[in-house]
């Protein structure tokens, strides 16, 4: 994998269409201080396509008190009585 670009704060500012135009592409993008590397620009995960609904199905066991409050929760929230 190849280093990622380095840009020191004013270039990353003059050139910030360029830097998302690179990290769009996949690039990683590093912007420093004075030489100290400070934040990395880097493309966002796609979101996943999911296909596979109801994979777990049969699997998973949702217990019939699941959705039940303790009482001394429940009186907190005020939701009995």
């Amino acid at each position: 994998m190849a280093a990622a670009r380095q840009y020191d704060v004013h270039e990353a500012k003059t050139h910030f269409s360029r830097i998302l135009q690179q990290v769009e592409t996949g690039e990683e993008v590093v912007i420093s201080r004075a030489g100290e590397p400070i934040a990395k620009v880097v493309p966002l995960r796609p979101g996943a396509d999911r296909t596979d609904y109801g994979v777990l199905r049969g699997r998973i066991r949702i217990a019939e008190d699941f959705d039940g409050l303790p009482d001394d929760i429940a009186d907190a929230f005020g939701m009995r009585g």
